[in-house]
């Protein structure tokens, strides 16, 4: 159960109302763990940086405040996911490549293979950073297609 209230004013921005009857304005929903562990650990945080609630899980919210919550982490966090890696320009750094997201083709510059990392806790996971700096993600290196896995293990 929480103390307090969420809801959207007439401008489409959240406002927090605490237990103590304070209106808040503008309030971010921040993830304290964005990639590792994205359902846990939630602070809201006033317009002027303040945090007014913290949140031990998201799935704890009400449906209504969740709902909201989800809304505004949606329109705020961009991680698009790699689907399959089409090609690649050359096998060495900077490189380009072409990719299927989950939000359609793309191109990304891959300047080094430090920006390859793979998640903590999940060794079949990778974030690559573009050159632009774009983070996008393979949920499961396993589950790639044969031609896609054999383009990165090149960088790996």
């Amino acid at each position: 159960m929480t103390d307090f209230q969420l809801s959207r004013n007439a401008l489409g921005r959240l406002v927090f109302i605490g237990a103590d009857g304070d209106v808040h304005e503008g309030i971010t929903p921040v993830r304290a763990f964005p990639i590792g562990a994205p359902d846990e650990g939630l602070s809201l945080v006033s317009a002027e940086g303040r945090e007014l609630a913290w949140v031990p899980r998201i799935a704890s919210l009400p449906p209504g405040p969740r709902a909201l919550v989800e809304e505004e982490l949606a329109s705020r966090e961009f991680t698009p996911e790699i689907k399959r890696l089409l090609q690649v320009s050359t096998f060495s750094t900077p490189s380009t490549w072409d990719v299927d997201t989950d939000r359609g083709p793309t191109q990304l510059v891959l300047k080094g293979e430090e920006d390859i990392r793979r998640l903590p806790g999940n060794r079949a996971a990778l974030l690559i950073t573009s050159g632009h700096g774009i983070v996008f993600k393979v949920p499961d290196l396993l589950a790639l297609d044969r031609h896609s896995k054999r383009l990165l293990e090149r960088f790996l």
